[in-house]
């Protein structure tokens, strides 16, 4: 196991924050990350990156959940204590509620969390039905794919599609076919977790195409710029996912300093690291840009039934601008 001094973690935080002064005044919407598997700390350093909203899908938490009140706390917790943490560091939460993929093979439980759905999708942040889609390209998950697409259809909202880590290129086509099997326009489907391989089958049938950065795994940055030196950005959009797993929140503003040192125009880092994300999710009629461009006040010092995110003796921070570490 390779062990970093502490000189040696000082030094690589102080090349991040120096890479990030290349896109100091940008302004970042991560449309795809598990603020749930974060810590206050990282909302910090996303704040100070120029992160200024995110959504946050429902998701697989780990492990399997065993009975429908899990469904409804952690759904809850999606519109409540997670849109009231985010806002504590001046960002804009929303979400995207559905039944993901992995789970949809327990049908028991997912017959029951299909009759829950509807409750929270209309709650004020919701911005779509997501993530959804396969994992293992079972009946089962085609069958609660299936529904929640009419269940966004019914409701007019986005839906946000998690294509799955195996034979990604047939999930990612079966994907988009079944979402046009059941009537909905391209224009209100982000299919997610793209690769070179399914970019151009994505954008050529007009859907969303999402890329999540991971170290190592999936998508990461510089295949990222080469994307969008080729494809240009239109329609794609970055996000970092940030899960339980080895990942990076600030993905987003890290992948734009990238595309800012190889020669990408400002205007097109904008596109596919904030506009789009608003274009799409948009049309949930929950956000637009005019929201965003308003700075989210920030008073530590309030509390979401009862509980802060401050603990013994911290004195709250209030009003105060991002501050860039350089």
């Amino acid at each position: 196991m390779c062990n970093y001094s502490d000189r040696d973690q000082a030094s690589m935080g102080q090349r991040v924050a120096l890479e990030l002064d290349l896109v100091q005044g940008f302004r970042f919407f991560d449309p795809h990350i598990h603020m749930v598997s974060r810590t206050t700390d990282d909302y910090q350093a996303m704040a100070d990156a120029g992160v200024v909203a995110v959504i946050e899908p429902a998701f697989w938490v780990g492990q399997p959940r065993t009975g429908i009140d899990t469904f409804r706390d952690y759904y809850s917790s999606l519109i409540g204590w997670e849109r009231f943490r985010a806002s504590q560091f001046g960002i804009r939460h929303f979400c995207t509620i559905g039944l993901n993929s992995r789970e949809a093979n327990n049908e028991a439980l997912a017959a029951q969390v299909i009759e829950v759905l509807p409750f929270f999708i209309h709650k004020e942040g919701v911005v779509g039905i997501g993530e959804i889609g396969f994992d293992d390209q079972t009946p089962a998950e085609e069958k609660y794919y299936r529904l929640q697409l009419e269940l966004a259809r019914e409701a007019g909202l986005p839906v946000q599609v998690h294509t799955p880590h195996r034979d990604k290129t047939k999930g990612t086509s079966r994907s988009m076919d079944i979402a046009l099997e059941h009537g909905l326009d391209p224009g209100m489907v982000i299919i997610d977790h793209n690769t070179e391989e399914t970019v151009k089958e994505v954008l050529d049938r007009g859907f969303w195409a999402a890329f999540t950065i991971y170290p190592f795994t999936k998508m990461g940055n510089e295949r990222m710029v080469e994307i969008v030196k080729e494809y240009g950005p239109d329609r794609i959009m970055v996000n970092s996912a940030a899960d339980w797993g080895i990942s990076d929140p600030l993905a987003v503003p890290k992948t734009a300093a990238l595309m800012v040192k190889s020669g990408i125009s400002r205007e097109t880092i904008e596109a596919v690291c904030y506009k789009n994300a608003i274009a799409a999710f948009g049309r949930s009629g929950q956000l637009d840009e005019a929201m965003l461009q308003e700075q989210a006040p920030i008073d530590q010092g309030q509390k979401f039934e009862g509980n802060s995110i401050l603990r013994g003796g911290q004195q709250p921070r209030r009003n105060v601008g991002s501050i860039v570490i350089s």
